[in-house]
């Protein structure tokens, strides 16, 4: 390994390791377009809810104008094949809608509510693409057994750059939850599903989160999948040696979250310019990761005299006993200030293993420190990554 000054330890906190040397400011990302479209199905079961305000019980009549869609995320070229627990839920019969069929009635309060209540929940803004700012942070509750967000490829959410989108913490009892006993974390739900759906310019640098990461998502406990869905210009701390997940957040042990004909863009954080995670295996097909920045300094554990951070420009892993499965998807363009410029991957035990195949790394810029034969890459595993089919430059 090219680690030059780069001394290798393992954080106390965590068992969170890294490597660090210092590298140059970060190239700010652009933000790539919006986008997403319907996908295959997997069957609903979820129970009904009541109606409420601007959320309906009952899917509104299809409109006389032919729906516009946005275009649709992901690679285009990938061919990795879906599992069953990673395929769309079947939203044919929601469980409430947000919107009466106007762009006026699709809002903010709309979408938490609806969150709040859970279940299957689909939207009715007319036949014309739609932008939702929130001006509140969507929370899923501890009750609700699943929860499905499909924009039906005609809705996009933004945090307007000020706040988190989407919320879900079986272990914060300020939502009026009860959360499981022991390792809260555990608990295999609530079911998150976000599908057909952009989410962009989600913002948690508030400094006073204590959860970090996850501008656009943050998830602890339950499960989650992300299917169809693009996620652009999405920020999250800008420093700290763990922390990380412009997009997206995680903390689900025992659990696989999945990614699916997916587009991350425009990432900004300390680590993990898109994904960020701690003991979680992922499952990562068909999707594209292009411009996202690790911007920290100081790797992890921080060097002395620095904040920490800047490892993972597109992907952030760490833990121990874990996996990170990557086909059909492009990663390209992205940059880390310290290790990693595409893919940060550290298990503190050495047990947990990282597998790419038919996918393309390219011109992922890591100003620190990358594993030899692996551009783009800094890995601590067991044994070597499996790159079948892959190519790397």
């Amino acid at each position: 390994m090219r680690l030059g000054r780069t001394i290798l330890a393992v954080c106390a906190a965590g068992a969170l390791a890294a490597c660090q040397a210092s590298g140059p400011p970060p190239v700010t990302p652009v933000a790539g377009p919006s986008a997403p479209a319907p996908a295959a199905t997997e069957a609903s079961t979820a129970p009904s809810a009541p109606p409420s305000a601007a959320v309906s019980a009952t899917p509104k009549a299809t409109p006389s104008v032919r729906p516009k869609t946005l275009p649709k995320p992901g690679n285009p070229g990938g061919r990795a094949t879906v599992p069953a627990a990673a395929r769309a839920v079947d939203t044919s019969r929601p469980d409430r809608t947000v919107g009466d069929g106007t762009p006026a009635s699709c809002t903010s309060a709309a979408v938490v509510k609806a969150v709040a209540a859970g279940g299957v929940i689909t939207f009715d803004c007319g036949p014309e693409p739609v932008t939702i700012t929130m001006t509140r942070t969507a929370k899923v509750r501890n009750a609700k057994a699943r929860v499905v967000l499909d924009g039906g490829g005609r809705v996009t959410l933004s945090g307007g750059g000020e706040r988190r989108i989407l919320y879900m913490n079986v272990c914060d009892t300020s939502l009026g939850q009860s959360p499981a006993s022991g390792h809260c974390h555990l608990k295999a739900t609530p079911k998150l599903t976000v599908q057909n759906i952009v989410l962009k310019n989600g913002n948690s640098t508030d400094p006073t989160d204590v959860t970090g990461g996850g501008g656009a998502i943050f998830a602890n406990g339950g499960q989650l999948k992300v299917i169809n869905a693009r996620f652009t210009g999405n920020r999250c701390h800008g420093t700290g040696p763990d922390l990380g997940g412009a997009a997206i957040r995680v903390r689900l042990s025992g659990q696989t979250a999945y990614v699916v004909g997916s587009t991350f863009t425009g990432g900004v954080c300390s680590n993990g310019g898109a994904l960020s995670s701690i003991h979680v295996s992922w499952t990562i097909l068909n999707s594209r990761f292009s411009g996202n920045s690790a911007i920290g300094r100081g790797a992890n554990p921080a060097r002395d005299g620095t904040p920490g951070g800047g490892s993972g420009g597109a992907v952030y892993n760490d833990g121990d006993t874990y996996q990170l499965k990557i086909a059909g998807t492009v990663i390209e363009n992205n940059r880390a200030r310290e290790g990693g410029g595409a893919i940060f991957y550290v298990s503190n035990d050495r047990t947990g293993t990282l597998s790419i195949r038919d996918s393309k790394l390219r011109r992922n810029v890591s100003s620190g420190f990358e594993t030899d034969g692996l551009p783009g890459i800094f890995y601590l595993g067991s044994g070597q990554p499996s790159l079948s089919g892959s190519k790397l430059s």
